[in-house]
């Protein structure tokens, strides 16, 4: 297992600071603030905690409030709405100095049988075909070495793979608003399917809005074309699936208007099951 998943296993593991209230920690991103997918990832730990192990999360809706301190602890209240014979439900609010930054609602579900059904999984790449992110961030010479340096440090705990140039590779010119990246976890995860779904979670806030720019020939917050920030964020989590093995996501975005873009995607595991489907919104803005 690398440093950089065992630091990122650290950080989930929230201290509970008393029934139903949990406090975490942040580490570095790309940008100066708290990453979306670790306040994300950390409130449904939060949540999980508080649940029968022999339920899993099958859906989380979240809202992004405000800009997380990456300096600050975050503390997470976690809200028992129900208890059922099938489904658990909770919600969580993450505080930081006296404010809302985030806000998740999670159900969770007994294993049952029942119908089966999937969309098949698209075409892609055999991941071991690929460069590795890090070798893809350093070979594109336009881009600042600070500002790949970050990426690679934020993302050093995943294994990260583009099928095509992302956004900030390449741009200029529009392109199909689609992206494909296979992705699993720098080492071996224990077995404990909550762990699981949140590094899933985690990494799911990564390039989902990069179709958005993609439709644009924009480059991102990697070269300055845009500001953004993610607004609200949808997982359901269809079959079992291990975070440390290959995933394929393929994204794609459906619409961009007034200021924000919408990115939709499915996850499938390496043998063509689709573990996860994820639709999120962000604001995507054009500086004047």
């Amino acid at each position: 297992m690398s440093q950089a998943l065992e630091d990122l296993l650290d950080l989930l593991d929230l201290e509970q600071i008393e029934e139903n209230i949990f406090r975490g920690r942040s580490r570095s991103a790309v940008v100066p603030r708290v990453f979306g997918g670790q306040v994300a990832a950390q409130a449904l730990v939060a949540a999980g905690r508080t649940v029968p192990a022999d339920r899993t999360p099958h859906s989380l809706h979240a809202y992004f409030l405000r800009t997380g301190d990456p300096g600050a602890p975050i503390v997470y209240t976690v809200d028992r709405l129900r208890d059922g014979r099938s489904f658990t439900t909770r919600r969580v609010v993450a505080v930081q100095h006296g404010k809302p930054i985030f806000g998740l609602s999670a159900s969770f579900q007994t294993d049952e049988e029942g119908l089966d059904h999937q969309a098949p999984m698209p075409p892609a790449p055999d991941p071991a075909t690929l460069p590795t992110g890090e070798d893809r961030l350093r070979g594109y010479p336009h881009l600042d070495p600070e500002v790949v340096e970050r990426f690679i440090e934020a993302r050093a705990a995943v294994d990260l793979r583009y099928v095509d140039d992302p956004p900030f590779g390449h741009y200029g010119a529009p392109r199909e608003p689609r992206s494909q990246v296979w992705f699993r976890t720098n080492g071996k995860l224990a077995d404990d399917p909550l762990l699981h779904v949140a590094l899933a979670t985690y990494v799911s806030d990564m390039t989902l809005l990069d179709s958005v720019l993609l439709a644009h020939g924009r480059g991102g917050w990697a070269v300055g074309d845009v500001v953004g920030a993610s607004l609200d964020h949808a997982m359901w989590f269809h079959r079992p699936f291990r975070a440390d093995e290959w995933l394929l996501y393929d994204q794609e975005s459906p619409s961009a208007y007034g200021g924000r873009g919408l990115g939709q995607a499915r996850i499938y595991t390496r043998d063509g099951r689709l573990a996860i489907s994820v639709i999120q919104e962000g604001v995507v803005r054009v500086p004047r």
